[in-house]
C-alpha cells in the first residue's frame, strides 16, 4: 500500500509543475462547458425552445391582425416586438433591424387584409352555391402577409414559423366561409327547392326558410398531446446544460490521457521507471499509483464542471444543472469514464514512442471519439453510418449513461451495460498495454 502511496504522490507532484497539462485538464473543459452552453442556449431559443423576439407590424388594426397576434403570444414561444425605443415600429425601420440581424424575422400585415379575406370568403361561398352576387371589392392576394427573414436563419425555423401562420390564417378562412355559408345556405334551399318541385311547389309555399347558426367552436376536435418516452414518466425536456455539461466534462476527462502518457513517455526515456522497477516494486503498484492519482485528478476535474454548471451558468442566463435524482448513478458513471480515461492513457503512453506522437495521436482520438459520441452534434442527427459506428465510442456510452440520468430519469440499474463497457475499456486498455510493457521488456527496453 505504501508503494501505491508513495507512486501516486509522485504523479501528483509532477502534475503540479506541468503547467501546461494542468490548463488542458482543467481550463480547457471549463470554458468549453461555458462557451458551448452558451452558445447552444441561443441556439435553442431561436429553434424555438425558449422565446425569440420578432417584429410586428400590423396595419390592419382588425380581426385578421388581432386574431393572428394573439395565436402568436399564445403560442409561448414567441415574443411579439411592436415598438423600439418607445416608438411604433414602421416597415422601413424593421427591414434595416432585420437585415442586421438584430431580429430573425419581422411579419407585416398590410391594411385591408380582414376586409379582403371577408370579401374572397363571401364570393368563394357565392361560387360554390351559385348564389350570383358583386364581385369582391377586394382581392385578397393583394393583401398577403408578409414575413422578411434574416438571410442567415435556417429552413428549419422558416418552416415553422411560416406553417403556424398558415395555420392561423386558415381557421380564420374557415371561420369567414362558414359566417357566409350560415348566411346564403338558406337562399340556395329554397332556390333549389323550387326548382326540383316546379309545378309540384304548393302555390301556397312562402319560401320563408329560417336562418341558420354555424358554429364551428373554439375547442379542438382531436388533440396532438406530447408525451416523455422516460422511466417513471418524467415529462421534462433536456437543457442546453443537461446536454454540455457532461459532454464536455467527459471531453476534458479523457484528456487526462495526454498527460499521462507524457508522463510515462518521460518516465521511460529518462529510465526513471528502469530504476523504479529495481526497487521491489511491481509494474502492477507503478500503475496503480498513478491510476488512482489521475482518478483524483478527473474527479476534481469533474467537481470543477458540476459547480460551474450549478452557480456560474445560471449566472449567464441559462438553466440550473439538473442531475437526476439518482446521484449512485452519478458517481458510478463519473467513476467508469475516469477509469476508461486513464486506461487509454496508460496504452497511449506505452505503445506511443515519442511526446510528440502523444501529444498528436491522443488529442485527434479523443476529439474523433467525441465528435462520434454525440458530445458536439446529437447522435439522432448523423447520417445511418455515423450512428453505427458511434456505439463504439467510449465518451457515447458516458454521454448516454450521463442523459439516462439527467433527462430520461435512470437509475443505476438502467445505466449498468454503459458502466461495464466503459470498465471493460480499461480492463481492456490496461491489459494491452501490460503485454506491450511485457513485449518490449524482453526485447531490453522499457
Amino acid at each position: 500500500m505504501y508503494k501505491i502511496v508513495a507512486t501516486m504522490s509522485k504523479e501528483l507532484l509532477l502534475l503540479s509543475r506541468d503547467r501546461t497539462g494542468l490548463l488542458v485538464l482543467f481550463v480547457m473543459p471549463a470554458l468549453l462547458v461555458l462557451v458551448m452552453t452558451l452558445v447552444q442556449e441561443n441556439v435553442l431559443k431561436t429553434m424555438g425552445e425558449s422565446r425569440t423576439r420578432i417584429l410586428f407590424i400590423d396595419h390592419d388594426r382588425e380581426e385578421v391582425g388581432w386574431t393572428i397576434e394573439k395565436k402568436l403570444t399564445e403560442s409561448g414561444a414567441i415574443e411579439i416586438i411592436k415598438e423600439i425605443d418607445g416608438k411604433e415600429v414602421d416597415e422601413k425601420k424593421a427591414l434595416e433591424r432585420v437585415i442586421k440581424g438584430e431580429f430573425q424575422l419581422c411579419v407585416m400585415i398590410p391594411a385591408g387584409t380582414t376586409a379582403a379575406v371577408k370579401n374572397r370568403a363571401r364570393q368563394v361561398v357565392r361560387e360554390s352555391l351559385g348564389v350570383s352576387g358583386a364581385p369582391p371589392q377586394n382581392d385578397a392576394r393583394q393583401s398577403d402577409i408578409s414575413v422578411y427573414f434574416d438571410p442567415t436563419v435556417f429552413g428549419g425555423f422558416r418552416s415553422a414559423v411560416l406553417n403556424s401562420l398558415e395555420l392561423v390564417v386558415v381557421g380564420i378562412e374557415l371561420n369567414e366561409k362558414m359566417k357566409v355559408l350560415a348566411e346564403l345556405l338558406p337562399e340556395y334551399v329554397d332556390r333549389t327547392i323550387r326548382r326540383e318541385m316546379g309545378p309540384l311547389l304548393p302555390e301556397n309555399f312562402a319560401g320563408d326558410i329560417p336562418g341558420m347558426h354555424l358554429d364551428l367552436g373554439r375547442d379542438r376536435v382531436l388533440r396532438i398531446a406530447e408525451r416523455p418516452a422516460s422511466q417513471f414518466h418524467v415529462e421534462k425536456k433536456p437543457t442546453s446544460v443537461q446536454q454540455n455539461v457532461p459532454a464536455w466534462a467527459l471531453f476534458g476527462i479523457f484528456f487526462i490521457a495526454v498527460p499521462m502518457a507524457g508522463a510515462l513517455i518521460k518516465e521511460r526515456h529518462d529510465e526513471t521507471l528502469a530504476r523504479l522497477l529495481t526497487l521491489p516494486v511491481s509494474f502492477l503498484s507503478v500503475m496503480m499509483g498513478k491510476i488512482i492519482a489521475y482518478v483524483l485528478v478527473c474527479l476534481a476535474q469533474f467537481g470543477l464542471i458540476l459547480f460551474i454548471g450549478k452557480f456560474i451558468l445560471p449566472l449567464l442566463g441559462t438553466p440550473v444543472l439538473d442531475m437526476g435524482s439518482d446521484p449512485v448513478a452519478v458517481l458510478a458513471i463519473v467513476l467508469s469514464a475516469v477509469m476508461a480515461a486513464t486506461g487509454f492513457g496508460i496504452l497511449l503512453g506505452t505503445i506511443a514512442g515519442t511526446y510528440e506522437q502523444a501529444s498528436m495521436v491522443g488529442p485527434i482520438a479523443i476529439v474523433i471519439a467525441a465528435a462520434l459520441g454525440g458530445i458536439m452534434v446529437p447522435v439522432y442527427a448523423m447520417p445511418k453510418i455515423m450512428r453505427e459506428i458511434s456505439v463504439y465510442s467510449p465518451l457515447a456510452w458516458g454521454h448516454d449513461a450521463f442523459l439516462d440520468v439527467f433527462v430520461r430519469g435512470g437509475d443505476l440499474k438502467s445505466i449498468v451495460w454503459q458502466v461495464a463497457a466503459l470498465l471493460a475499456f480499461f480492463v481492456v486498455t490496461v491489459l494491452v498495454s501490460w503485454i506491450c510493457f511485457v513485449m518490449r521488456s524482453r526485447n531490453g527496453g522499457y
